[in-house]
């Protein structure tokens, strides 16, 4: 790159966009890497505050912005995701199906931990649809030394994609709902159609629901029982508080599964257990979710749909984020619930 005066430059070729800013209403590429500067072009150039600018001469040392940002994205992309032509010096990588977007978040920030590299994403575990803005990465200068890139280069080499989509898989999904009160009529089960709505999303297919009374034993046969006939996903609703009458986490415990938690740092939806038995979760639901928009079950759904194993730690870290603020106008998942930032050793999500 050389800098040269702009009143000097006609007839030069550009070396990068240049941006144009109206404060408040737009921003977009004024002039494009490659153009011949005109003497048309020096007063346009003088009024976006352009005095000099870089004309692009080749240096072996040097990789231009945008050749250092197409690198850059081809480098981290997984499965699921694709890419965009530089623009202004910026490549986008987009989401090229419906599912959930996973980053190494260790990977990321040792990339950006390299000098004027930048690399920006969406939230690790976060859904997404096809088309969808999933992440960024540009350089900082004009043209960056060869030897930072190369340096990006090898830290991912080797490695695991830095972002993938995991695709969702169409679960099938049982449900047994626990309460005296429902069981006998008094009251009219309220779950299957919370249920229904929350697993639609993902493909999950309502393979059924039985209603039980509070009893440990018939709450577990019941369970074993779609497990047999090849539910992928259990859940049981209700009887996961303190009460006297509920039994339901005693009745998901009897079935042998382990159990990865019983009460997680979310509010709402702390009454919340997980367990496995093989590889079929088992979520116990507490009756919170009939009122509460989101819970811990729709924080979980859609790992346990695009089949990660959740372990004990990723709850644990889910404090952090845990609290859900109750807006008015709920705008989840693009709020701060359940956006987890930290995460302990040991746990399935680096960072």
């Amino acid at each position: 790159m050389r800098k040269v005066p702009v009143d000097e430059a006609v007839g030069m070729t550009l070396g990068y966009d240049i941006t144009k800013i109206i404060p408040g209403r737009e921003k977009y590429r004024a002039f494009r890497k490659g153009q011949i500067i005109t003497e048309q072009d020096i007063p346009k150039l003088k009024d976006i505050g352009k005095e000099h600018i870089y004309i692009w001469e080749p240096d072996e040392k040097l990789i231009h912005e945008d050749e250092a940002a197409l690198r850059l994205a081809k480098l981290v992309v997984g499965p699921g995701l694709t890419w965009t032509d530089p623009s202004q010096g910026r490549v986008n990588i987009l989401a090229d199906q419906n599912g959930l977007f996973k980053v190494d978040v260790e990977q990321l920030n040792q990339i950006n931990n390299l000098d004027e590299i930048v690399f920006a994403t969406l939230h690790n575990d976060r859904v997404v649809i096809k088309g969808q803005a999933v992440a960024g990465t540009r350089v900082v200068p004009v043209a960056i030394d060869r030897i930072t890139i190369e340096a990006a280069e090898k830290l991912c080499a080797g490695m695991a994609p830095m972002l993938m989509i995991k695709p969702f898989i169409p679960l099938q999904v049982a449900v047994v709902t626990t309460g005296t009160e429902v069981y006998s009529g008094r009251i009219k089960d309220g779950f299957a159609e919370v249920i229904r709505q929350k697993i639609a999303p993902f493909g999950g297919c309502w393979m059924g629901q039985v209603i039980v009374p509070d009893d440990s034993e018939r709450i577990t046969q019941e369970i074993q029982s779609f497990i047999t006939k090849g539910a992928q996903l259990v859940i049981v609703t209700g009887g996961m508080s303190v009460d006297a009458d509920d039994v339901t986490p005693q009745g998901i415990r009897e079935t042998g599964a382990d159990v990865v938690f019983y009460g997680a740092p979310i509010l709402p939806g702390s009454q919340f257990m997980l367990a496995y038995q093989g590889l079929v979760p088992i979520c116990g639901v507490p009756g919170g979710a009939l009122f509460s928009r989101k819970t811990t079950l729709d924080l979980l759904l859609p790992r346990i749909f695009a089949g990660d194993i959740i372990n004990r730690l990723d709850i644990v870290a889910m404090g952090h984020g845990g609290l859900c603020e109750g807006c008015q106008i709920c705008h989840f998942p693009q709020c701060p619930f359940g956006k987890v930032t930290y995460f302990m050793n040991g746990g399935s999500t680096k960072c």
